[in-house]
């Protein structure tokens, strides 16, 4: 049966991937790095709750795959067991259940059967908690009443000294709470973690010259000229990303005055990728429209600066954790929710898509507005420019 869909990660690429995530790359660089999109990235990473896999390692004796391909050449010849065995080496038991196992003389392929003998030789070991009940409930009632992982490791050791049974490690903990497939501690118990996070990070994983946390030359809101406060001159928008599952956003910038919407698809919350395709964005609005730019506190704005040598737009950040201080945004980001849920994957959208949901929602009268649509009103704004409203929604690079 042909595969359809995306096309998947090779085994490089899956190790390079794990390598640039143990290093504390970011899932948007790291999708840029392999060629492939963010959330792809954290599709494979989030199955594993964040924990790098073991590499899988044949057992000294097991045949080879090289050693396979000789079987298989030498079955299209006709030689027999005997012969192929004195070839390999191998004796002629050995040959004959690794060809009676995997199809017999006409149906034997080396490579499939190389990946069967893998798949068999897999030996999970099971979860402590999926075998201990009683160690599986104490374990999610102290989670509930907000112990960490490491709390909690700890208190057993303490409490049980003698008893292996009751004994278990936090980054077990983890695995239990990060990758569900194993089914032991329920997901709603992550939500009692104090760093709320729904996967781990290695321990040698660095955000060492990252630009997380960090809005270099940050200029605040209350810096911001008192005429765009009382919305009477266009031009002064604000912005936002909205997240979707996946670890997938798009941008979303509201004007002001006329409550106008334009939504940007980005491939990345990384501020390269963010910076990057507002930059394209703004370079085909009517010059002076958007005369400044408010942002929350999100780095994905850190290289703001860029942005505003490149479009002549002063940027502004809102105090930590004030939402209300862009209303205007978080109230359009409430109306798109209609077009674009909770949950959903927002990368399935192109460009086009986004600016036909924004053009409905510009094309809706809106009460702030005297029942007027934010199309109608953005267009008195730009009437001298020469621009219509569709010709500045629709104009792409």
């Amino acid at each position: 049966m042909a595969r359809t869909g995306r096309p998947g990660l090779s085994h490089e690429q899956k190790t390079e991937l794990w390598q640039r995530w143990k290093a504390g790359e970011t899932l948007s660089n790291i999708g840029r790095a392999l060629g492939k999109h963010a959330a792809s990235v954290f599709g494979v990473v989030a199955a594993k709750g964040g924990f790098a896999p073991v590499p899988r390692s044949r057992k000294p004796g097991s045949l080879s795959l090289d050693e396979r391909e000789e079987i298989s050449r030498g079955l299209v010849a006709g030689q027999s067991f005997q012969q192929l065995g004195r070839a390999l080496g191998r004796a002629v038991s050995t040959i004959s259940r690794e060809v009676g196992g995997n199809g017999g003389r006409q149906a034997y392929r080396a490579t499939r059967a190389d990946e069967q003998a893998l798949d068999r030789a897999r030996r999970p070991k099971p979860c402590q908690l999926a075998f201990n009940p009683a160690l599986c409930k104490l374990v999610a009632g102290k989670l509930t009443n907000q112990w960490s992982p490491q709390q909690i490791a700890g208190w057993l050791k303490a409490q049980f000294p003698r008893d292996p049974s009751m004994n278990i490690s936090h980054e077990t903990i983890y695995k239990s709470l990060f990758i569900q497939a194993r089914g032991v501690l329920k997901k709603e118990l992550l939500a009692h973690l104090r760093s709320r996070r729904i996967m781990r990070r290695g321990r040698t994983s660095t955000t060492a010259g990252q630009t997380r946390g960090q809005i270099i030359d940050a200029v605040s809101i209350r810096d911001r000229p008192a005429e765009i406060e009382d919305r009477a001159i266009p031009g002064h928008w604000e912005g936002d990303l909205m997240s979707g599952s996946k670890n997938t956003h798009i941008a979303t910038l509201v004007e002001r005055s006329s409550r106008f919407v334009i939504l940007v698809k980005v491939n990345g919350k990384d501020s390269d990728s963010v910076v990057g395709a507002l930059i394209r964005q703004v370079q085909f609005l009517p010059h002076g429209l958007m005369a400044s730019l408010t942002w929350d506190r999100g780095t994905e704005m850190a290289y703001h600066r860029k942005f505003t040598v490149a479009t002549d737009v002063s940027v502004y950040f809102c105090d930590p954790q004030s939402p209300w201080q862009r209303g205007s945004n978080e109230n359009t980001n409430g109306l798109l929710r209609q077009y674009f849920p909770k949950g959903t994957d927002l990368s399935v959208y192109t460009q086009h898509d986004l600016d036909q949901v924004a053009l409905r929602l510009n094309s809706r009268p809106r009460k702030t507005l005297g029942f007027q649509t934010p199309a109608d009103t953005f267009k008195r704004a730009v009437a001298l420019t020469g621009w219509t409203h569709h010709r500045v929604l629709r104009a792409r690079v």
